[in-house]
């Protein structure tokens, strides 16, 4: 970055307060209180955020009788939930390109199921008067490099041959009318696939709908181990236990209390920045009346949408895996990154220079080698769980919510005769070979987008193998 552009960048960044945006929120509700002594329930579920939200929700839609317990360890949606970009995309494929190539004859059931999924909670959203500012408003996969426009105009046409509708191809023209940056040279537009909302609005509200159907929900509450106990399990806590028959597991990038899954998923540390809010005139500059979610199709990609109040979230590029997998409260910040990733905007966005960032913010993100969930269950199907969501679990933990109470209940359903469902990702190794191979997967990935495209030995090796590393 030039000088003068670096001063540009961190003067826009000076007064960015060091927080998620979503949960800088004076309607955030207070915290509820921690379990203390003992309890019993017909279903535990361990996470707070919208993996464990969606499967106790779900779980007293399908049997109001069904007592539900849930329990977080720090407050409902403080971790990812309330920290991403807020695409809710109807994918549970972590894209169609990556489903295309793992599940080739499943495709078509996984995109009917995502489609449903994501209408699933378009309706759950206004049944349960959930103000989390849903927009279905699409997404649009922008080129920003000649070899980008040849990828994305050729996906386009395996698109149309799979029989896929609603996505349409954009030439630099037509996608520049909808968003006006210098950079764009072409798009793909999927125009009902995603939507746009409030990610911390959504955990919080569905943190009320759960409470209204008698869910007893517990914050400041840690589950610190997992046994057996008669006919089912036994959770301790703090400042306590539980005793469940069944137990689903939402911890996501949390440590696992079955600890044979632990190896299946790496944190990944993944950055942010929030606008203030644009003027009219700002606004106008840029275009972007339709209000569309936007990622751009590098390796190194970016995300960025509008806010209710007109501000702009820009986030991605740099995916960081700390070595041995810690997660710390000190990672959340990154100036280095914060200061890339503004410079960044303003090479995207020229016509919005003087712009000012009003928060910065990271957090982690559970990443397996497949990209996307796996499933599983432990101790004779008494417990369930479900991880690896890779960025993408707005949406698709709901579809994992179904599917660890499908399994909890010993059913097959359609989701439970997936391949998908059925199969496990690559484990990732110990150290120090994962944090090296990471290393290695994530030079390569920059050498890439620095030369045309074109994926180097380590990468098309592991492109045979269906491994990668991805945020």
């Amino acid at each position: 970055m030039a000088p003068a552009a670096m001063r540009i960048a961190a003067q826009s960044l000076s007064g960015a307060k060091p927080v998620s945006y979503w949960l800088d929120d004076p309607e955030k509700p207070a915290a509820l209180p921690a379990l203390t002594g003992d309890e019993h329930t017909d279903l535990l579920v361990v996470g707070g955020g919208y993996s464990g939200l969606w499967t106790a929700l779900i779980a007293k839609e399908r049997d109001p009788e069904r007592d539900v317990v849930l329990i977080e360890g720090h407050e409902v949606g403080w971790a990812a939930s309330g920290r991403n970009g807020g695409f809710c995309a109807a994918s549970l494929t972590h894209g169609l390109a990556n489903g295309v190539e793992r599940w080739p004859d499943e495709i078509a059931k996984l995109e009917e199921l995502g489609a449903r999924n994501l209408d699933a909670i378009e309706a759950a959203v206004a049944r349960y008067g959930i103000d989390c500012e849903f927009e279905r408003t699409g997404e649009i996969d922008v080129a920003t490099e000649p070899y980008q426009v040849d990828e994305l105009r050729e996906w386009h046409q395996e698109i149309v041959a799979l029989g896929i509708t609603g996505v349409d191809f954009l030439d630099r023209e037509a996608v520049r009318a909808e968003v006006d940056s210098p950079t764009f040279l072409g798009g793909l537009w999927d125009r009902r696939g995603v939507a746009m909302l409030h990610p911390a609005k959504l955990a919080w509200g569905l943190k009320r709908a759960c409470r209204e159907l008698g869910v007893r929900i517990y914050e400041g509450t840690r589950g610190l181990g997992l046994v057996r106990s008669g006919e089912g399990m036994a959770v301790r806590t703090p400042y306590g236990r539980i005793f469940a028959r069944r137990v689903a597991l939402g911890t996501n990038i949390f440590p696992s209390l079955v600890k044979r899954v632990r190896p299946y998923t790496v944190p990944v540390y993944d950055y942010a920045l929030m606008t203030e809010p644009l003027t009219p005139e700002q606004l106008e500059s840029i275009g972007w009346k339709g209000r569309q979610g936007l990622g751009d199709s590098a390796n190194q990609f970016h995300y960025f949408r509008l806010s209710a109040d007109n501000r702009i979230l820009w986030g991605g590029y740099d995916a960081i895996y700390p070595y041995g997998g810690k997660l710390s409260a000190d990672l959340d910040q990154r100036p280095e990154t914060f200061l890339k990733l503004a410079g960044q905007f303003f090479d995207c966005f020229p016509q919005l220079s003087g712009v000012n960032f009003s928060h910065a913010w990271g957090g982690a993100i559970d990443t397996c080698s497949r990209f996307t969930a796996f499933f599983g269950t432990a101790h004779q199907r008494r417990v369930a769980y479900a991880a690896g969501y890779t960025g993408l679990g707005v949406g698709s933990t709901r579809f994992g919510a179904d599917v660890m109470l499908d399994l909890l209940a010993g059913e097959e359903t359609e989701r439970t005769r997936l391949e998908m469902v059925r199969s496990k990702p690559m484990p990732f190794p110990p150290e120090p070979f994962a944090w090296a191979g990471i290393e290695i997967t994530r030079r390569s990935l920059a050498r890439a987008d620095d030369n045309g495209g074109r994926r180097n030995l380590w990468l098309k090796t592991m492109d045979k193998l269906g491994l990668g590393f991805d945020s």
